[in-house]
């Protein structure tokens, strides 16, 4: 027996097309890029885990700190700034080689647990941000004593 099979070019180039399209905005978000978006980048971060507190650190070399804007809502932390591009004058001579970035850049993040918004810092030092959001006290792991009927203490960690 043969099976018969109906075919729909136009419903492959479609789906080809689509598939394009979600490698090329993937390969755009590595490099820090939407489509739409040319002078948009992608700002690397690091986010740390301690007891008590997540920290997150920035690359934010050639960047004023005061013209940064970090906020925290709903769990959500934001990083934007602009970095503004720097005219060309005659005396300066012209460009063979342009690499560093200008434009703006806005990182978003979900913080991995709860955070105590009212006491987050950040500091600036060589090019490299860092923000300590502590965590929440009912987030932090709480250690607890077992007694056992013989009299020997067991320990542990809650979480």
């Amino acid at each position: 027996m043969v099976n018969i099979i109906r075919r729909d070019p136009l419903r492959d180039v479609f789906s080809m097309g689509r598939a394009l399209d979600r490698l090329l905005d993937r390969s755009l978000h590595e490099v820090g890029m939407r489509q739409g978006e040319a002078f948009d980048w992608l700002l690397p971060l690091d986010v740390i885990e301690k007891e008590d507190e997540f920290l997150v650190k920035a690359s934010v070399a050639g960047i004023d700190p005061d013209k940064i804007e970090i906020t925290y809502t709903d769990n959500t932390l934001t990083i934007k700034a602009e970095i503004d591009e720097e005219k060309e004058s005659k005396e300066e001579g012209r460009y063979h080689l342009r690499e560093r970035r200008v434009g703006s850049f806005c990182r978003s993040i979900s913080m991995p647990g709860l955070v105590d918004a009212n006491k987050i810092e950040a500091e600036s030092e060589n090019g490299i941000l860092t923000l300590h959001l502590p965590k929440k006290e009912e987030v932090k792991p709480k250690h607890i004593e077992v007694k056992t009927k013989e009299g020997k203490l067991i320990e542990g960690k809650a979480k």
